[in-house]
């Protein structure tokens, strides 16, 4: 039965409708995929096992009756933990929202209840987004499953981690500075990060607003492009939804690259970046040059500075969005008596981890009279840097593609005590979110030490329909086919 929870979706939606298994088929494959996978791993931070069997039979009893909502009908996927479900556990992998329940679904929640999916659970990550290891969850690091000594990225490195060996079909993510595209780099899998508005925010606990997108990941990228298009479009409760008709995302996969422009952005292939990852996003342009691409070399010169301009802006917006957590209105409260700023204080204190606590302090710093120009102001500049060069970088080309990461997955506790090594980590992924472009990782090897190697494709804003054209592609030329051990269904419990 747990052999089902390696199909693709586009092969499990095919065989629900054929006749040959249930949704409950599929349920009870990555339920048993998970009651293996989770004691190496701690991918979920709640499995809604009752909540999900009741969603897959009335799935199942839908189509009977000739009900077909689409296809993800029936399809079991994961959320990230900072998706709000209405009446199961959403932390946002913080001690403060421990036992909270939104009294309402999110947008993209809602709309996958809407497709019929069936949603299995809420995903492990690091506290509030905030991080590129997931190991500042509240709850416990979640771990690669190429390597279980190792991260499977972050900030949603457990969405990651159950598309990757099947304990999900798929799942979303929230991609603030790469969280998405990073873990799926890591763990050898498709994510994709929207353009900025084409997903709903509503009911997606905020990080920082103007960054923050809620994207798929996927073990396909013709999978990818039917998740994003199930949570897609505009809506009346996100006033930054873009209002425009949802692109056919999978419309152009079979289109090939003939006569493209593809730029490789020198600025993020070089010094820093892993010589083995460096060589297989050279080897993959040069399968696109052969397949009818034109690859040039573009100089990006602002991209240097993204990192910083990040790390200014992001911590800016967490220091407001997370001033709500007060202990007055929901999620925890302090026993300490006093005063109410006493109660405040020791609530913020006890209910926040280290990162959060220095993301906090470092925007409020940002922020603070006498240093909002210097600092804040600064990094808005820069960003307009970033959007200017990538929207003249798409005046001559169709696409830009990098590495996706500097490097591959990286050992626990590697970089815990060096906060900006690991903010490098998503040094290649951070331009798209300041330009609020779309972009893709998808897989396209492994180093000598058997971990995945992640590519990158960036593409105009709302350009999603070629950026997906030349995933597709890459897909079919790299042919990478190789997936963890903790993805079969030979492994055994510890």
């Amino acid at each position: 039965m747990s052999d089902l929870a390696n199909l693709s979706i586009t092969d499990a939606a095919s065989g629900l409708r054929a006749g040959e298994f249930t949704s409950v088929d599929l349920l009870d494959a990555v339920t048993e995929r998970a009651a293996v996978t989770e004691a190496h791993l701690h991918a979920y931070l709640t499995l809604d096992k009752d909540g999900a069997r009741l969603a897959a039979e009335e799935a199942d009893a839908s189509l009977a009756r000739g009900v077909d909502l689409g296809p993800l009908h029936g399809i079991p996927i994961a959320l990230k933990d900072n998706m709000c479900t209405l009446g199961l556990e959403t932390t946002a992998g913080s001690q403060i929202l421990t036992g909270w329940k939104p009294p309402y679904d999110g947008t993209a929640v809602a709309r996958l209840r809407s497709s019929g999916a069936v949603i299995t659970g809420k995903t492990n990550l690091d506290e509030f987004a905030m991080g590129s290891s997931t190991e500042n969850s509240a709850y416990g690091e979640s771990r690669n499953p190429w390597d279980t000594d190792r991260v499977p990225g972050g900030s949603s490195g457990g969405s990651a981690v159950t598309t990757a060996v099947g304990s999900s079909f798929g799942s979303f993510g929230s991609d603030t500075g790469g969280s998405i595209r990073q873990p799926a780099a890591l763990c050898g899998i498709v994510g994709m990060k929207p353009t900025y508005g084409i997903v709903s925010r509503y009911g997606l606990i905020a990080f920082a607003s103007s960054l923050d997108q809620i994207g798929p990941f996927a073990r396909s990228v013709a999978d990818s492009a039917t998740l994003l298009g199930a949570i897609a479009g505009w809506d009346r409760f996100d006033a930054t939804s873009i209002n425009a008709p949802v692109p056919n995302f999978a419309g152009s996969l079979d289109a090939g690259v003939v006569g493209l422009k593809i730029g490789i952005v020198t600025e993020l292939i070089g010094e820093g970046i892993d010589p083995q990852i460096i060589a297989a996003t050279r080897a993959t342009a040069d399968k696109l040059a052969d397949a009818g691409a034109e690859i040039i070399e573009v100089s990006m010169p602002s991209t240097e500075y993204a990192l910083s301009a990040y790390y200014l802006i992001a911590p800016a917006e967490c220091s407001a969005n997370l001033a709500r957590f007060d202990g007055v209105r929901y999620g925890h409260r302090s026993s300490v008596e006093g005063t109410t700023e006493d109660m405040m204080a020791h609530s913020r204190a006890e209910g926040f981890g280290p990162e959060v606590i220095r993301r906090i302090l470092l925007g409020t710093y940002a922020l603070s009279a006498g240093y909002y120009d210097a600092f804040y102001g600064q990094a808005q500049k820069v960003r307009t840097l970033v959007r200017r060069d990538f929207a003249s970088a798409y005046e001559t080309l169709d696409v830009l593609i990098s590495p996706t990461t500097p490097t591959t997955a990286f050992p626990i506790g590697d970089k815990t005590a060096d906060p900006i090594a690991m903010y490098y980590s998503d040094v290649c992924t951070i331009p798209s979110n300041l330009a609020g472009d779309p972009a893709i990782s998808v897989p396209v090897g492994l180093d000598e030490g058997g971990l995945p190697i992640g590519f990158q494709i960036m593409a105009p804003s709302l350009g999603e329909e070629v950026m997906y054209r030349v995933a597709a592609e890459v897909e079919r030329l790299v042919d990478f086919t190789a997936r963890p051990a903790l993805a079969t269904s030979e492994v055994t419990a510890p």
